[in-house]
């Protein structure tokens, strides 16, 4: 057990820490905006005139992505249904909808991610550090498992990380049972686990949970996308570890 002090806040007694994975340690803002783009443009062009309203429904206008729009922060799932509802307005039926939908976010998401996110800057080190102070780490993420797992592999994080899990075809954040499987995967308890996230449904999936506490991270400064969360920060690296006596 370890205590994590993040500015003038400490979480005392943590055996683990969760952590998201767009946003958090992944800089995905550019994989996100181009996804939701061809996405639009993909179904614009069999359904003309539904691109706009659909990248504005996915938080996107011009080179500006909404952190909490539904394309940041939503699971695969829950974007396909968001954009399949847009299509059903047309007069399509629904499982024709979410078919298009699905086939253009797919199509999309092959393209896109030819090119990988980078780690936010930063992020490899304060892994490596919580690791070596002897935390179980893991990833919860609102992206597809196979996503966090590609992204894991990408940037061989493998040998710090206990658990790759994102949301397939259960639960999304916030709910907390996505919280509780984690937890119950890594062999701790809750209350001796932290999470670390950069949107509301990360702060309110860990305190549902009953969570050590909820680290809420923001590149871009704005902590009003973090509502919830115990204390911000800006930057991984304000992460600090202090061992408990008993461990030194």
């Amino acid at each position: 057990m370890v205590t994590i002090k993040c500015q003038n806040t400490a979480f005392s007694r943590i055996e683990a820490i969760l952590f998201d994975k767009n946003g958090t340690l992944e800089d995905s803002e550019a994989y996100l905006r181009t996804l939701g783009q061809k996405a639009a443009r993909m179904i614009d062009a069999q359904i003309p005139g539904i691109g706009e309203p659909l990248l504005m429904a996915f938080g996107i206008n011009g080179d500006f992505l909404d952190p909490a729009g539904l394309i940041s922060v939503a699971s695969r799932r829950e974007t396909e249904i968001a954009a399949a509802a847009y299509i059903a307005e047309t007069g399509r039926g629904w499982f024709e909808s979410l078919k298009i939908a699905r086939q253009a976010i797919d199509e999309a998401d092959q393209y896109v991610s030819k090119t990988p996110s980078p780690l936010f800057v930063g992020s490899l080190e304060v892994l490596k550090s919580l690791s070596v102070a002897g935390l179980k780490l893991g990833i919860l993420s609102a992206a597809t498992t196979e996503e966090v797992r590609t992204f894991v592999r990408t940037h061989q994080l493998s040998d710090y990380l206990q658990l790759e899990k994102g949301v397939d075809e259960g639960p999304s954040k916030p709910d907390p049972i996505l919280f509780l499987e984690a937890c119950q995967a890594l062999g701790v308890a809750p209350e001796a686990t932290l999470m670390i996230g950069d949107s509301v449904g990360d702060m309110q999936m860990a305190r549902d949970a009953k969570a050590a506490g909820c680290i809420g991270i923001t590149w871009i400064g704005k902590a009003d996308h973090v509502q919830g969360a115990d204390v911000v920060i800006n930057q991984l690296d304000q992460i600090q570890v202090i061992m408990d006596k008993e461990d030194l």
